[in-house]
């Protein structure tokens, strides 16, 4: 149960990791473009938002990190994943259904395995 956990925990950082790369670093060029379905126009004009919003997934993706890898146990860990599963939600009500499947879905799964094993 504790590999499984593990891996999920690490599996949502490393989405959170991408997040960050595609909305700070790629969200004008190609990648970006396609991943959120935007013209070059409506990225230019939304970049530094994209960017700030990345920064906070890489916030999430270190306290899963951190949670999972350094010590910090329980507490962390079910924090940032409802941080995420919040998130996720949130997402998916206003920006598209999507979110929820990418999103909350595997913090959902991680956190039921973190209550499973706890």
């Amino acid at each position: 149960m504790q590999l499984a956990l593990t891996i999920m925990i690490a599996l949502v950082a490393v989405l959170h990791l991408y997040f960050l790369v595609l909305e700070m670093f790629l969200w004008t060029r190609p990648a970006g473009l396609r991943a959120f379905g935007q013209t070059r126009q409506q990225a230019e004009a939304s970049k530094v938002l994209a960017a700030n919003q990345g920064l906070y997934n890489g916030f999430l993706a270190a306290g899963l990190l951190w949670g999972a890898f350094f010590g910090g146990g329980f507490r962390v860990e079910a924090f940032f994943l409802g941080c995420v599963i919040v998130a996720g939600v949130y997402g998916g009500a206003t920006a598209g259904r999507k979110i929820l499947l990418i999103q909350a879905l595997p913090a959902g799964i991680a956190l039921a395995l973190l209550l499973l094993a706890h």
